[in-house]
């Protein structure tokens, strides 16, 4: 009898322990949830206020736009925001304007960001080979650029475009050769050139950081087979890039597809680049009231639907590459 008592006994104090072992368990899981919550709230609060608030507010005011109500037969009257539905959409999207700057931005973008991609590619393999010393140096070099804001970038660019004070132009003429970089058919491409002077250092982190995770005992199991250093950065290097490739070019795509700073600069010091050469210069334009319809509801319309092209060109770019890897 003692001894049953003994056993339920102790059952009880080992079911007792275990559920405190839960609750102590619980307890700790929970403090750890607020902790966590704690350290991401200001992050949490700076990217509703900059990221999630302002978007909101850009979809909002799309459904409206500025009409002049009370004014008599002469005009006159006062600006007043009314709801349009669906107008400011249907502006956008059937506006030629709007569609040639897409199709500028597009071909830049198919133009450009290879380049880029090729170039920020073959300076990371460079880096991360024996041949190049000191690459402390080397690697802020390329990245120095990416560190000036795109509007001083685009102002220097358009300097030495110059024509009269340009020491790029000036040597070019005297090797006989004439260019002008604001004509009409290559503006785009000095455009180009300013992105990739700009990002193609950035880019360059992304690969950079690739090839070094890469373990090293695979670049010495190779060598043992033979293999040389061409061999190993196409059969080793390269495919571990892959994941790297893919969120450059991701970035490159939702990137350039807002071109905007190289295009407003430049516009300036050459009269052919329109109000709406691209479709965020157009988006400021109509904001300013210097394209019709003006206002903040046709401009934030242009916006959103640019972001609608840009989310689409990712999306194909990103499921093409997978059935690419998948093959």
């Amino acid at each position: 009898m003692s001894s049953s008592s003994t056993t339920h006994a102790a059952g009880k104090h080992g079911a007792g322990s275990a559920t405190a072992a839960k609750r102590t368990r619980s307890d700790a899981e929970k403090r750890e949830s607020r902790t966590g919550w704690a350290f991401m709230a200001p992050f949490g609060i700076m990217f509703a206020l900059v990221f999630v608030l302002p978007i909101c507010w850009a979809i909002y005011n799309s459904f409206f736009r500025q009409v002049s109500e009370g004014g008599g037969a002469f005009g006159g009257g006062e600006l007043v925001n009314k709801f349009v539905g669906l107008e400011n959409f249907k502006y956008a999207i059937t506006s030629e304007a709007f569609w040639a700057g897409v199709g500028r931005v597009l071909i830049y973008t198919l133009i450009q960001v290879p380049i880029m991609i090729i170039g920020a590619l073959a300076l990371a393999m460079l880096l991360d080979s024996f041949i190049v010393k000191h690459i402390t140096g080397f690697r802020l070099g390329y990245f120095l650029p990416y560190a000036i804001p795109g509007v001083v970038a685009s102002i220097i660019w358009m300097f030495l475009y110059n024509g009269q004070i340009s020491p790029i132009v000036k040597g070019l003429a005297s090797l006989g050769i004439d260019v002008d970089f604001f004509n009409k058919n290559i503006v785009l491409g000095s455009m180009a050139n300013i992105t990739t002077w700009t990002f193609t250092g950035y880019n360059m982190l992304i690969f950079l950081a690739a090839l070094q995770a890469i373990p090293h005992e695979l670049y010495e199991a190779a060598r043992i087979d033979g293999a040389n250093g061409f061999q190993i950065a196409m059969r080793i290097k390269l495919p571990n890039v892959r994941a790297a490739a893919l969120l450059a070019m991701l970035l490159s795509i939702v990137g350039t597809i807002q071109l905007f700073n190289e295009p407003q600069v430049m516009s300036n010091a050459d009269p052919g680049i329109s109000k709406s050469y691209t479709p965020m210069m157009m988006a400021l334009n109509t904001s300013q009231g210097t394209l019709t319809p003006g206002g903040d509801g046709p401009a934030s319309a242009i916006a959103i639907v640019m972001a609608l092209i840009a989310g689409i060109l990712a999306a194909i770019y990103a499921i093409v590459e997978r059935k690419v890897n998948a093959e």
